[in-house]
């Protein structure tokens, strides 16, 4: 089992933008790693406290094969400065990809917060 992060950031608190975001940072993850939703153990996502139109979750519960995917939403906490209208996502996923071999995916503003490992566009 292995984590993929993501993260992306959100230009207005409206269910329609946070499930957009949530479910194209998600779609690239799965993407990039080979991922089908049948691999995922589980999926976490973390909203900053300005986002609170809709759980991100329930944009991935959307995409096609989530149906039956473990999805819980929390709270990001409140640190001074923190980038804002941002969510995160770690995906627990059977994958034969070596930690290293995984590909993050931080998306918007959120490339600012890996830009050690946000390579090219990735």
């Amino acid at each position: 089992m292995r984590g993929l992060r993501g993260a992306t950031t959100v230009a207005e608190n409206t269910a329609e933008a946070i499930w957009a975001a949530t479910q194209e940072v998600v779609s690239e993850m799965l993407k990039r790693n080979n991922v089908e939703p049948d691999d995922i153990g589980a999926a976490i996502f973390s909203a900053t406290e300005d986002i609170t139109a809709a759980f991100p979750a329930s944009g991935a519960r959307k995409l096609p094969g989530f149906d039956a995917v473990p999805l819980f939403d929390t709270r990001q906490i409140a640190v001074e400065d923190a980038m804002k209208m941002c969510i995160r996502v770690l995906l627990l996923v059977d994958t034969p990809l070596k930690q290293r071999e995984v590909q993050h995916v931080f998306l918007g503003k959120a490339a600012n917060l890996r830009p050690d490992i946000v390579q090219n566009g990735k």
